[in-house]
């Protein structure tokens, strides 16, 4: 549903953060669910930084979700700060 300002409804863009992991996940519109993505993108980021990103999309073609690995190092501690803990 959404929001009646025309916005983008909280659910929408969610963010976790495993921290032993070092990953993070932008799931991006409803939870597409078990076969939801059908294809894993990588993305190539000639080895900068040791970061890996990977784009999940859906049978259509849409993104679903963006898999960061390295996640620390690539996104601000405040973002991280407010994303949702796996690790806890």
């Amino acid at each position: 549903m959404n929001p009646p300002d025309g916005g983008v409804p909280a659910d929408a863009v969610r963010l976790t953060f495993d921290g032993e992991a070092d990953a993070a996940y932008v799931a991006l519109g409803p939870d597409p669910g078990a076969g939801g993505v059908t294809r894993t993108v990588p993305v190539d980021l000639g080895g900068e930084l040791g970061i890996d990103v990977a784009l999940d999309v859906d049978a259509n073609g849409r993104l679903v979700g963006v898999e960061v690995l390295g996640a620390s190092r690539l996104l601000a501690p405040e973002v991280l700060a407010a994303a949702h803990r796996l690790d806890d």
